[in-house]
């Protein structure tokens, strides 16, 4: 009777032992997937910030584009030249977006150290405080993180 305890032991040994490794396969398993899931998707936020530094190169000219559009004389805003150019930054401006770029508010918003570099203050007295009033920079977000914060002039109630 004693060798058959013996041999039920050595099975049930055998048993635990087989869902042990079981368990443990699937738990390597489980691991393995999460590993897949994580490497995809630092590969996806790889894709999405790779192009950061070029567009940080094309931002100024974009800003720059934007100027030279402020100072277009009135009379010549109809001008055909003037319509083909508004076209190209439009394009360029469209381009940006499709690559998550946005332009982060300013004017009329209120100041965020975030997304807004105070480079004046001005006492306007009808405004609430910290309201922006002006835009001299603009700022972008790139896949909702900032990668040039906007320079702005701002409210400031001298108390």
């Amino acid at each position: 009777m004693e060798k058959k305890k013996k041999k039920l032991t050595k099975t049930d040994k055998l048993k635990e032992e087989c869902a042990d490794n079981l368990s443990g396969w699937k738990r390597a398993q489980a691991d393995y997937q999460n590993l897949l899931k994580e490497s995809s998707l630092q590969k996806v936020d790889l894709i999405k910030n790779a192009n950061q530094t070029l567009i940080l190169e094309l931002l100024p000219i974009l800003d720059n584009f934007k100027m030279a559009f402020s100072q277009i004389p009135e009379e010549e805003t109809d001008g055909a030249w003037v319509v083909g150019f508004s076209h190209i930054k439009k394009q360029f401006e469209d381009l940006l977006i499709s690559y998550g770029v946005e332009v982060i508010k300013t004017v009329g918003e209120q100041f965020n150290p975030e997304e807004h570099e105070a480079i004046e203050s001005r006492e306007e007295k009808d405004k609430i405080d910290d309201l922006i009033l002006e835009e001299r920079k603009a700022g972008y977000r790139l896949n909702g993180k900032v990668i040039q914060v906007a320079n702005v002039i701002v409210n400031s109630l001298k108390k």
